[in-house]
């Protein structure tokens, strides 16, 4: 075989697996049967349960399902489009750990190495004993040992999750000015982290699963190892590579317009638009300001074909449209369990390196195949991806908190029961 040809089938093998528009019947799914999401999402809205949401499915790189349902903003009359802009919260999460590992393959510093060895702060960590409700003053017992990286990306560390965490870290996260990540003042991620690191753990490290604020902390790693900041780490090397026009911390003027409205259900379960009593300490206009925060957790706003086209270079096992940005092994040392026995949130499902990872016993619940991995966000926005079936599968509404969330798993069920292979 001639070196040219080689190229050329290479060549051709990359661009097979960009996302490109696809027919249901050719990627082997059923018209007939995609169209029970129509009708289920379109019940919700009926209901008055959701506003409005983007649906995306992609198999093999062939876009078979984008639709858009609803509104984008009720109150003004705006109809929901396919590349509205939602706010993905902890879906930043996955974009974090893989700047995290893009740095782990460049050889700056191993999963075990201590962070106290990158963000001093950590060093000679306490966990928390006791605690006074009446100031939020505690005490300490010392670690058994040093908060690593892999326990940060694992949600192992103990480091616990300001504003929706347990009640004691809670207060006392709230008494040092720690926020979630939706922060719309002139703050920077360094001065909270530092701050994070010399307050107490909720347990020992490595003890369970418990999820935190551990991947903001990795945001400030990556900032502290590149020299870069999160935001422009993020656009440099995984945005603009992989053609990300419309994922942002802080969106520009000219994307505001695009931007979903969020909602929340009044005493009487009715949908009115997210105000400052809806959750303490949280604006939902935080991506129209011209902010410094670059909370690698929570921070982010894009679009489905953004996100998926992010996911679909998981799904290349690391590359996309030409541009590597992980290797093949690093990709399957994401989405393997690395928490051994730990239990996540009471299911049967594990975490690894930035995603929960469904299980043989996971897989029983909903028929998603064992091996997908996945996750979503705070204000009704999830994902995942199914290597098996070579899936990328999205969900996107704009609402919090959720009382409907059984929506996600109803769609993820019609997802696969539409498969006619």
């Amino acid at each position: 075989m001639s070196l040219l040809f080689s190229l050329i089938i290479v060549s051709a093998s990359a661009q097979n697996n960009t996302l490109q528009p696809g027919h249901p019947i050719l990627e082997r799914f059923s018209p007939e049967r995609l169209q029970r999401i129509d009708k289920l999402v379109q019940q919700y809205i009926d209901s008055g349960w959701i506003k409005g949401a983007n649906a995306f499915i992609a198999r093999d790189g062939k876009v078979v399902y984008d639709k858009a349902f609803g509104m984008a903003d009720a109150e003004n009359n705006i109809p929901m489009k396919t590349d509205e802009i939602f706010r993905i919260a902890s879906q930043t999460k996955a974009i974090t750990s893989v700047a995290v590992m893009m740095l782990f393959e460049e050889g700056k510093f191993l999963l075990d190495d201590p962070i106290s060895k990158y963000i001093p702060s950590f060093a000679h960590p306490k966990v928390l004993a006791e605690f006074n409700p009446k100031d939020s003053s505690y005490t300490t017992i010392n670690a058994k040992r040093e908060v690593t990286i892999r326990d940060l990306i694992t949600h192992t560390s103990g480091v616990d999750y300001a504003q929706i965490g347990s009640p004691n870290m809670q207060a006392i996260y709230a008494k040092a000015g720690i926020y979630a990540g939706f922060v719309s003042d002139k703050l920077l991620l360094g001065d909270a982290i530092n701050k994070l690191g010399t307050l107490p753990l909720v347990h020992q490290p490595g003890e369970r699963f418990t999820y935190s604020l551990g991947v903001d902390v990795l945001g400030y790693l990556v900032e502290k190892v590149s020299g870069k900041s999160l935001d422009q780490f993020f656009k440099e090397r995984i945005f603009e590579p992989l053609g990300m026009n419309d994922t942002y911390f802080y969106l520009p003027e000219s994307k505001y317009g695009r931007l979903v409205a969020v909602y929340t259900p009044d005493k009487q379960q009715h949908l009115i638009k997210w105000n400052a009593d809806t959750f303490h300490g949280v604006s939902v206009d935080y991506p129209k300001v011209k902010g410094t925060y670059y909370a690698g957790g929570a921070g982010l706003s894009s679009t489905t074909k953004d996100y998926a086209t992010f996911l679909q270079m998981l799904l290349n096992n690391g590359e996309y449209n030409g541009h590597r940005l992980l290797a093949r092994h690093t990709v399957e040392l994401m989405t393997s369990n690395q928490i051994g026995d730990l239990v996540v949130f009471g299911t049967a499902d594990k975490f690894g390196l930035g995603f929960e990872v469904t299980t043989k016993a996971g897989q029983a619940k909903l028929g998603q195949t064992e091996g997908s991995f996945g996750w979503g966000g705070f204000f009704g926005t999830i994902y995942w991806v199914d290597p098996k079936e070579h899936l990328v599968c999205l969900f996107f509404a704009q609402e919090s908190p959720y009382p409907h969330g059984e929506l996600s798993d109803k769609f993820r069920v019609l997802v696969y029961s539409a498969l006619n292979d």
